[in-house]
């Protein structure tokens, strides 16, 4: 039964009606910034115009007419998709269209059986998404690796390796353009690289990729029985690959080894527990699902998957919001007006056909496949907003009943209305009336009534519902209403929003509020409280996700693009049996996502009102290391950043700067500044310092790297830290000291050495700016575990030194690095480094950057002092390259060229917070605050607050919080949505 609706004596403040709310300010800025064009300012004027263009396909006498109905249409719910929206009735030569599948073969260059070369699909790629469309491939046509290859002689790469070429590509065209070049490989699971391809991402690599394994049928049955499967590929193995066992089977197929097929099921539900990917594809349910199932195969997708497509298919797709459909919301007499919401769909029917005939294609090829099967994706979205409105708890059997009449009302006015199109304006070319409704295909299984009518008149469009996600069109033109089929995330949260040079710079805040929730407030006021039908993604269980996608699914002629977010803790075996029943359950397909210290580390708690002090306890026992006791837990350092990265600045920034004069010759310091907007502006003055850096020939080797190092410091939104690290630099002597003129008046001052010098001018410069006041935030200082270096007993503690050696500058000494053992919840103990230094021949300044990193590494957040080694890695110095062993935890023995001492230490200190499993050895978290404890839970109202989560690095903030959501990016910490919709 249905959850309870509201107290019976609570009573509307206001008309039920959406109408009735205000505008959210977010909604009006993504409008602005994603979809208006020239002059436009509001929706209706946004919709005007894609209605316009749109009723230029029709009849001219007809033109005026449809663009009434189409702007109609779009003011009762049908939202058209982002690229529709964005480039419809405008002079862009960008296309329509979402996303695209296009093929790729296994030679170079050669058009093999239709299928082009593998650097003709790059270019045919290129063009497509410099257009504004994605891309999804089959690489499964790539030779394996080391398989021979007649023709030169010589040995396949595999298609892991072109997959980088393309990867590398989508990264140059993106940068061309405002809109990423989203991209989806696909592998089959029988491939010989099988392995490779599901651990292609597990160190960052592929980053313009999302990538999902092509299942079997066959294969699921050998998992569930234990079989083994055969890696098997046309092309020819090499002489060794035949020696190790490689045969050719009598279809022709050569089988390059075999495998347990639970062995290799369990690498890719391991990679996906961890990394969020591959994600899996069903590629037998699509194909048998398949309407055109007698003329394609299908063995892709488009990036967001919410479209299975054949070569060069597309996605021209829409979605109607649910909850302007939803009459007299929250009262025991809500209900869906059914009738209005299949008028709405039979329009957006046609709107969605003739996007077909008015957008420009990137390819000849995209073309051609949309006028021979004419496919569109008429979806919904909202879905949870109107449940919720509905009174009806997502997780319930009457909220999955009532989803499935919603699909089936669709399907039959989608369907009904395409067969009245053909009939008006012709069948689409490919279509067979007895093969298409028939063969056990989805359209086999349409009510008698459809099918006759089908026979009769024909079908516009193959394929005609999809249900795709809607990031930021919801935003901007349905009032954040849930994504798609999801339900609510969260009810709200904070979007820190990057503002540009001409605006200041900085970032922006707004309260970004779900739509339901909004219109309940708004009715019913502040304090009135929610029903039980309020309930977020994170507060179901992981089955209840998936039980909604088998409710509508058999509704849904191609796919749904549904993420399951599970938490942290969620267990393994339960994960992977979400796969296993997902295919017994004929689903196409399954995402999720779960956060992880693999993909990133964050912590999002509330810090003790009073925080207790950290104090060092010496732990028995003669040379075991020095513990700490750490008595509370704080919030993510790297959220504290006023700018998480250097901010883009095309236009330049101002910059002061100062000539440091010492004994061995002179160099320039300059302090960059940019405006402070907000909060920060009134309280730190007009300008805020947020890097340094020194230029000159005489300048000290490894000042720069110091340099660089605080440059990070001055952009936290903690002037007490900033004072802290001064400090350290303030007595970093040096062979002798030294008298300099210092400003503002020239007055000599006597400094310790030339790091302490520098210190002070930047000090000095600082405190101009008012960057140094006392009081506010001190979010860095706060989660320090200790602010002191901690001291030992007389005990002694344990330490990890090694040596370095650059022939190249003649200098040979040691480094050294101080560890202190911490505390875990469960009684056990981590080790962590708590200071570093340097014996023998150096640079003296690498003692002022080892202060600095000192200081670093007694925050508790490891991404704190990994992102500060990271951005040691590239420095570089005149001569001072030198070869030295690569550190690696497998005991492979290498060298590399390093670029400078200062990198090469970097990259030491890296790894020996990978030997205590700390950080990976590209510098990235593994456990969560270097505490081994999960984050706790979190003290607000479930869903009225999002809960900053661990996940990839987000392209707006920095911070590693950005997790899929919905089929989309969405960033954790600012709030952040990703191109989707």
């Amino acid at each position: 039964m249905s959850a309870p609706s509201l107290d019976p004596s609570l009573s509307p403040l206001s008309p039920a009606s959406s109408a009735a709310l205000p505008a959210q300010e977010i909604s009006a800025e993504v409008l602005q910034e994603k979809y208006a064009k020239g002059e436009e300012r509001a929706l209706d004027e946004v919709r005007l115009r894609v209605a316009r263009a749109l009723a230029e396909v029709e009849a001219p006498d007809q033109r005026a007419a449809w663009t009434a109905r189409f702007l109609d249409a779009q003011r009762r719910g049908f939202i058209p998709a982002g690229r529709i929206l964005s480039a419809a009735g405008t002079e862009l030569a960008a296309t329509l269209i979402n996303c695209f599948v296009q093929p790729v073969g296994d030679s170079i260059a050669t058009n093999e059986d239709g299928v082009p070369g593998i650097y003709t699909a790059l270019t045919e790629a290129a063009e497509t998404m410099r257009r504004g469309g994605g891309v999804g491939y089959d690489f499964s046509r790539i030779r394996p690796k080391g398989a021979w290859v007649g023709s030169t002689r010589s040995h396949a790469s595999g298609p892991v390796s072109y997959m980088r070429v393309f990867d590398r590509s989508c990264e140059t065209v993106e940068s061309a353009g405002a809109r990423r070049g989203a991209q989806m490989g696909v592998l089959r699971c029988d491939h010989p690289d099988i392995e490779e391809f599901i651990h292609a991402k597990d160190q960052g690599d592929l980053r313009n990729f999302n990538i999902s394994v092509g299942v079997t049928d066959a294969f699921m049955h050998a998992v569930l029985e234990g079989a083994s499967v055969e890696l098997v590929h046309a092309a020819t193995p090499s002489e060794a690959q035949k020696a190790a066992g490689a045969y050719q089977r009598a279809d022709g197929l050569w089988v390059y080894r075999k495998t347990p097929a639970r062995e290799l099921w369990d690498q890719i539900m391991r990679s996906t527990y961890d990394h969020a990917e591959p994600g899996v594809l069903f590629l037998d349910r699509i194909n048998n699902d398949n309407n055109l199932y007698y003329c394609e195969t299908i063995a892709a997708t488009n990036p967001c998957a919410e479209q299975p497509l054949p070569p060069y298919g597309c996605c021209c797709l829409g979605s109607v919001n649910l909850t302007l459909f939803v009459r007299e919301p929250f009262t025991p007499q809500a209900r869906f007006d059914e009738a209005e919401f299949a008028e709405v769909c039979a329009v957006a029917t046609r709107m969605l056909d003739n996007v077909l005939e008015a957008t420009p294609w990137p390819l000849p090829a995209q073309g051609l496949e949309a006028r021979n099967k004419r496919r569109i994706g008429l979806g919904f979205t909202g879905l949870g907003d109107a449940l919720v409105m509905l009174n009806l708890r997502y997780d319930s059997e009457p909220a999955r009943e009532q989803a499935r009449r919603i699909s089936e009302l669709m399907r039959d006015a989608a369907y009904g209305a395409s067969a009245d199109l053909a009939q008006e304006k012709g069948a689409f070319p490919l279509f067979n009336a007895d093969l298409y409704l028939s063969g056990g295909n989805f359209a086999s299984r349409l009510p008698q009534g459809l099918k006759d009518k089908i026979r009769a008149q024909g079908l516009r469009n193959s394929h005609l519902l999809s249900i795709a996600p809607t990031g930021t069109i919801s935003l901007a033109f349905a009032d954040n209403a849930s994504n798609g089929i999801e339900p609510a995330f969260s009810w709200a949260y904070t979007r820190k929003k990057r503002l540009g040079q001409a605006e200041g710079g900085g970032f922006k805040e707004y309260q970004v509020e779900d739509h339901a929730w909004r219109l309940f407030r708004h009715l019913y006021g502040e304090q009135a409280p929610l029903s039980e039908a309020f309930v977020t993604a994170l507060e179901l269980r992981a089955a209840d996700h998936a039980a909604m996608v088998a409710a509508v699914a058999p509704y849904i002629d191609t796919s749904i693009s549904k993420t399951v977010n599970v938490p942290a803790d969620y267990p393994y075996a339960d994960f992977q049996d979400l796969y296993t029943q997902a295919w017994k359950s004929g689903l196409k397909g399954l995402a999720t996502y779960r956060p992880n210290s693999v993909l990133g580390s964050v912590l999002s708690v509330e810090p003790a009102a009073v925080p207790e002090p950290l104090k060092p306890v010496a732990e028995a026992g003669a040379g075991s290391n020095q513990r700490l006791r750490v008595e509370r837990l704080p919030k993510q350092v790297m959220a504290s950043l006023r700018w998480p990265s250097r901010p883009d600045l095309p236009g330049g920034n101002p910059a002061w700067s100062y000539m440091i004069r010492h004994p061995h010759g002179d160099f320039a310091l300059f302090v960059g500044e940019l405006p402070a907007e907000g909060p920060d502006a009134g309280l730190f003055g007009k300008t805020l310092p947020f890097e340094v850096w020194v230029n000159g020939a005489e300048q000290p080797r490894g000042l720069a790297a110091v340099a660089k190092t605080l440059s990070m410091d001055l952009r936290t939104n903690d002037a007490a830290w900033l004072r802290l690290k001064l400090d350290a630099l303030a007595t970093v002597a040096e062979e002798r000291a030294f008298e300099m003129p210092m400003p503002p008046s020239g007055e000599s001052r006597l400094f310790p050495g030339v790091v302490a010098a520098t210190a002070a001018v930047i000090r000095w410069r600082a405190e101009q700016l008012g960057a140094l006041q006392e009081g506010g935030p001190t979010p860095v200082i706060d989660a320090m575990f200790s602010r002191e270096e901690p001291r030992t007993s007389t005990m002694g503690t344990l330490a990890w030194a090694v040596d370095v050696d650059n022939p190249a500058t003649g200098e040979l000494f040691t480094l050294t690095l101080k560890e202190v053992s911490l505390p875990t919840p469960e009684g056990g103990t981590v080790t962590r480094p708590c200071a570093m230094g340097f014996s023998g021949n150096y640079p003296k300044a690498l003692d002022g950057m080892a202060r600095l990193l000192s200081l670093d590494m007694r925050v508790m957040d490891p991404a704190w002092i990994g992102m500060k080694l990271r951005k040691l890695l590239n420095v570089g110095e005149p001569l001072g390259h030198f070869m030295a062993p690569v550190p690696n935890l497998c005991g492979e023995r290498r060298q590399q060229i390093w670029p400078s001492t200062v990198a090469y230490v970097a990259r030491l200190v890296i790894h020996r917070y990978a030997m205590l499993g700390i950080l990976d050895e590209q510098g990235l978290p593994l456990v969560e605050m270097g505490l081994l404890q999960s984050p706790l839970a979190p003290k607000s109202a479930p869903g009225l607050a999002v809960q900053a989560q661990a996940g990839k690095p987000c392209p707006e903030c920095g911070n590693t919080t950005m997790i899929h959501k919905d089929g989309c990016d969405f960033c954790t910490a600012c709030g952040y949505v990703g191109q989707c919709g």
